[in-house]
């Protein structure tokens, strides 16, 4: 729906240069899509059989115990063991719940940055009645994306003790398994829950182009700048002159003293026509590979 819904594109929080909202959202597929991969790879890992004994020589226990309890509950047989299954297994499994947490509290952080009030470009949804504070009755908060942000570091708190448990003294200690009984709950109902909100979030997202839009222009187009930066470097200027001459007209614009294009039409350095100056000032010319990425995207779906 928004694959070329143009907004501007922002660097250290500072607009950029255009980008679409569609691309945004792509980004965050791609990267949902490595995080169920990296789920699948770490269940894969985790999901091993050992009952070897002791010290895992299968002194008192016949391997073919081991090898028919796995295939019975769905698990691998772990090729060698000491009393326990080694814990790296354990650590990769934590950390991969890490990795999406965090990937939960990136998509999170956009949307919370979107809703604020002087960029409002999407929006929690905000049903009838609901409470934004208890103060301000005219505050609608992004609580839920909050949330997730607090949730993703509470699932990210779990990685480093898991890492720590991989180093247990010889065939097995038991400094491990008390941390075991609060993370191995805890990081997987939190990513769980934090997973199903994160769903109703986007699913329910209000988007506001026409603000996308605005914000775009309230720059009075200095978000062409690099574009005309380079068109001055191709048409003979060092590229050090046409950063200089691009800069300080833009930085007249900053302070609120005109036009961009007026500017840049007005200074002798631009050395282009104005009708040439007036092509760069192109939206499509930025919106011209959305279809390559999305095939990128998308082409195994």
């Amino acid at each position: 729906e928004h694959k070329y819904t143009v907004t501007v594109g922002r660097s250290h929080g500072i607009h950029a240069e255009p980008v679409t909202f569609g691309l945004k959202l792509a980004g965050y597929h791609a990267e949902f899509q490595r995080a169920r991969r990296r789920l699948v790879t770490a269940r894969e890992e985790i999901a091993t059989c050992a009952i070897s004994g002791a010290v895992g020589t299968f002194a008192n226990v016949d391997p073919a115990v081991e090898e028919y309890v796995a295939d019975k509950m769905g698990l691998a047989v772990e090729p060698v063991s000491t009393q326990v299954i080694p814990r790296d297994r354990h650590a990769a499994y934590f950390a991969a719940l890490g990795v999406v947490a965090s990937s939960i509290e990136r998509l999170a952080t956009e949307i919370r940055h979107l809703q604020r009030t002087e960029v409002l470009e999407a929006e929690e949804f905000f049903d009838k009645g609901q409470k934004g504070s208890s103060a301000m009755p005219h505050k609608r908060n992004p609580i839920l994306t909050e949330n997730l942000t607090g949730l993703a570091r509470l699932v990210r708190s779990a990685v480093t003790p898991a890492m720590e448990n991989v180093a247990l003294w010889h065939e097995r200690d038991i400094s491990h398994s008390s941390v075991e009984r609060g993370i191995g709950p805890d990081a997987t109902i939190h990513l769980d829950f934090a997973l199903h909100r994160l769903a109703g979030v986007v699913e329910r997202l209000n988007i506001y182009p026409e603000n996308m839009q605005k914000n775009l222009d309230r720059l009075g187009g200095l978000v062409f700048s690099q574009r005309v930066m380079l068109a001055l470097t191709q048409a003979g200027v060092s590229r050090e002159d046409a950063y200089a001459a691009v800069q300080e007209n833009a930085m007249r614009v900053w302070r609120g003293e005109g036009r961009f294009i007026d500017f840049l039409k007005s200074d002798d350095r631009v050395t282009l026509g104005d009708d040439d100056l007036e092509a760069l000032f192109d939206l499509g010319y930025h919106t011209k590979h959305v279809d390559t990425v999305f095939r990128r995207v998308f082409r195994a779906e």
